[in-house]
C-alpha cells in the first residue's frame, strides 16, 4: 500500500503520522503560569536533539480554540519548565492530564500529584518520577499551516533517582531503562510499555 499525503486530509496525516512513528517518547512537562499555580501535560512529538548545548524538543499543536495551549504560554512568560520521563504504570495520569483545562487549572492539583524541590531551580519535580530535566527556555519556532510550535528546552540538570541507575566498567551513570519502565506513545489511544531489552555494540 502506497499513501500519498498530499492527496490526504490533514486529520488524517496526523492519524498515520501517528500510527507509524512508533513508539515515541512522551515529554510530561510542568510549567508555572504563575503564584505556584503548576500545568502539566504530555507531548509525544518529542525527542532530544543536541548535546552541546544539551537540547530537547517538544511540538505543541493548538487548544481547540486556536490559542496557545497553556504549555507555550507559561515557557515564554518565565522561562522554565520541567520535563518528566513517565513510567508505564503511570499511564492513566498521563492521559488524565492531557485533558484542557482554563487556563490557571492545575492539572498537578486534579491529579493529587506529589512534587519535590529541585535544588537551585525555581520550579519543582513530580516526586514520583525517575528522571526530570530541570531545562530553561533556549528557542521557540513556529512551523507548518496551524501552526505547531516547537519548544527547545535548554537541559540545567537531570534528576535520576538513584534506584534506576549503577556505574558502569568505565565509572559513568547506567540508566537501568528496564526500571525506569518508560512509557511511549503509539497511535489513537495506545500506548506501550518497556519490552526486552537488547545489547549490540556498533562496529568500530
Amino acid at each position: 500500500m502506497k499513501i500519498d499525503l498530499n492527496e490526504v486530509p490533514a486529520a488524517q496525516v496526523y492519524h498515520l503520522m501517528t500510527q507509524t512513528v512508533i513508539p515515541r517518547p512522551i515529554a510530561w512537562v510542568l510549567t508555572d503560569s504563575g503564584e505556584q499555580n503548576y500545568n502539566l501535560a504530555p507531548f509525544s512529538y518529542f525527542s532530544a536533539v543536541s548535546s552541546a548545548p544539551p537540547l530537547l524538543m517538544f511540538s505543541v499543536g493548538k487548544k481547540p480554540t486556536g490559542e496557545d495551549k497553556d504549555t507555550v504560554v507559561n515557557a515564554i512568560k518565565t522561562k522554565h519548565m520541567v520535563i518528566h520521563i513517565s513510567s508505564a504504570e503511570q499511564y492513566p495520569t498521563v492521559t488524565q492530564t492531557a485533558a484542557t483545562l482554563a487556563h490557571g487549572e492545575s492539572e498537578v492539583t486534579a491529579a493529587k500529584l506529589d512534587l519535590s524541590p529541585i535544588e537551585g531551580f525555581p520550579l519543582p519535580r513530580l516526586s514520583d518520577c525517575a528522571i526530570a530535566f530541570a531545562c530553561e527556555l533556549y528557542e521557540i519556532k513556529q512551523i507548518g499551516d496551524v501552526p505547531q510550535t516547537l519548544v527547545f528546552a535548554k537541559i540545567n540538570s537531570i534528576y535520576v533517582n538513584d534506584e534506576v541507575t549503577e556505574l558502569d566498567e568505565k565509572g559513568r551513570v547506567k540508566i537501568l531503562a528496564n526500571k525506569v519502565n518508560p512509557l511511549s506513545r503509539l497511535g489513537a489511544a495506545e500506548y506501550a510499555f518497556m519490552g526486552e531489552v537488547i545489547s549490540q555494540a556498533r562496529p568500530k
